[in-house]
């Protein structure tokens, strides 16, 4: 406390020495109170970090569509009351990508797709003329990891002290990983030998290799928050159990389309 009350020299060398360091942050300082309206007006998209950020988390809900172009479903949705449409269903997905270069992210990501699909046989009926019934189930878990490339800059720095998000983001990606699948049939079938109508259930579920394409936009609400859209198509098959036994690989399939929320760190 003394120092602050002890006149000093003009010419004094610790007057210079302060002079010359305050002088050396005049730009930080110029820098930083040209972003400080932006820092404020946070809550209206506007604003900035420290330091680039190293990755961000995004959850996600949408719609999935599976392709269910294998011969399972063409049997299903030839004798029973069911469409391809009925196999689609809503979706949650959650990604985790970590910033390997301006423009680079590694994804790992998961989602979850799901939909019980009730029906009855098409041409049969009971012994009292009524429907024969079933539901019919299909869920998809992919477990992925992907390679995603903005097509435009993120952000940008100003001098050392403050990095600024762009307003938008598109960005393209790739990649693979395994998919956990569920089919499954409860209810009321018929043998097509002596058309006895018997309750069982029939199910076939494991893991299957999966590639994927996908393409989507980040739009910037603030320095840390902001809105993301994805659509991805997956390829996948997989071996059916022996309670289906004689039908070929069951397609896995199809695109899903996504909005939601991320957060940066």
């Amino acid at each position: 406390m003394r120092s602050r009350t002890r006149p000093l020299a003009l010419h004094s060398p610790v007057a210079t020495r302060r002079d010359a360091r305050w002088i050396a942050l005049l730009p930080g300082l110029a820098t930083l109170l040209a972003l400080a309206p932006s820092a404020g007006a946070q809550t209206q998209g506007r604003g900035f970090l420290f330091r680039p950020p190293i990755g961000s988390f995004a959850v996600r809900a949408g719609f999935a569509q599976a392709n269910a172009k294998s011969e399972i479903f063409s049997f299903v949705t030839d004798e029973l009351t069911l469409g391809r449409g009925d196999f689609a269903s809503a979706s949650v997905d959650a990604d985790l990508a970590i910033r390997v270069a301006p423009r680079l992210d590694v994804v790992l990501g998961a989602s979850y797709s799901g939909r019980n699909a009730r029906s009855e046989f098409r041409r049969f009926v009971d012994n009292n003329d009524l429907p024969i019934e079933q539901t019919t189930n299909l869920t998809r878990v992919p477990v992925t990891a992907s390679a995603k490339f903005y097509l435009t800059s993120r952000g940008r720095s100003i001098g050392r002290f403050a990095w600024v998000p762009a307003t938008w983001a598109p960005f393209i990606g790739a990649g693979g990983g395994g998919m956990w699948y569920q089919f499954k049939q409860e209810g009321d079938f018929i043998n097509m030998e002596t058309f006895d109508v018997f309750p069982d259930a029939f199910e076939s579920k494991g893991w299957a290799a999966t590639a994927h394409g996908l393409a989507g936009l980040d739009i910037s609400m603030g320095p840390r928050f902001g809105l993301t859209g994805e659509g991805r198509y997956t390829w996948g098959q997989a071996p059916m159990s022996s309670d289906f036994q004689g039908f070929d690989k069951i397609d896995l399939s199809g695109y899903n389309a996504s909005v939601g929320i991320y957060v940066r760190f």
